[in-house]
């Protein structure tokens, strides 16, 4: 398969994110959601890594020897974790301002990641990873089949691919856009609920660019566990994914 040419970026969608970028790693700022979902995901990312490769649960670095793509990474909040598991990653986002918090972060942690902004079919034309992740991204994007395809094309032969997403739902809708952005636990606009993908929708697109779907499983929310991996995949969803 070829990496699609198709332009996946949307431009509204870039500049939104990239205006948050000086507060990305802040706990309690903008991207306060984020913080808290990233302990479910690493969870999930790190049993899906686990199972996929054979590897023994207790090891600190079971990405050892594996190159890691995140594609929207943001400031580096799952990339950060992805080397300290023992990948060398590869982080691209749309916008230069994550990129460059990303960078800065990453120095001050002592952590070495491969930093770029732009379309990843771009900026990582040619190359393939062992393992490919994108986090709360494709509802973002201009063209979903195509940045599918274009995250299909970047995978190793052999490799794991996880995605997360919320489903398109009333709950989502409720949770995320009524009440995350109306009392501003989520920044205005961020989100447009007729892009949110349901779980059937994302099997297909990805069934169509080759990928066969392992995994499907919910991350749900309480008050008194907050974000949780779940069987209910109303509100988000995680999954797993290899090439067929």
């Amino acid at each position: 398969m070829t990496m699609t040419s198709k332009a996946t970026i949307d431009p509204r969608e870039a500049e939104h994110f990239g205006g948050l970028a000086a507060d990305w790693w802040n706990p309690q700022g903008s991207s306060a959601m984020l913080h808290r979902l990233n302990p479910p995901r690493l969870r999930y990312l790190r049993a899906a890594i686990d199972t996929h490769w054979d590897v023994d649960p207790r090891a600190f670095t079971p990405l050892s020897g594996k190159t890691a793509l995140d594609v929207g990474c943001g400031a580096g909040l799952l990339c950060e974790p992805l080397a300290r598991l023992g990948a060398a990653v590869t982080g691209v986002d749309a916008a230069p301002e994550n990129i460059g918090a990303a960078r800065a972060h990453a120095a001050a942690s002592g952590l070495v990641i491969e930093y770029r902004a732009g379309e990843f079919e771009r900026e990582v034309a040619g190359r393939t990873f062992d393992l490919v992740t994108s986090m709360e991204v494709i509802e973002h994007v201009a063209d979903p089949a195509a940045f599918v395809g274009g995250l299909a094309a970047a995978l190793a032969p052999g490799g794991l691919m996880v995605l997360s997403t919320p489903n398109r739902t009333p709950l989502s809708r409720l949770a995320m856009i009524t009440v995350g952005e109306g009392f501003g636990m989520i920044p205005r606009g961020t989100h447009d609920h007729a892009k949110f993908l349901t779980p059937e929708e994302l099997t297909s697109l990805l069934e169509d660019a080759g990928m066969i779907v392992s995994d499907v499983t919910g991350l749900g929310f309480s008050p008194a566990a907050g974000f949780h991996l779940s069987d209910d995949k109303n509100l988000n969803y995680l999954l797993t994914a290899r090439r067929g």
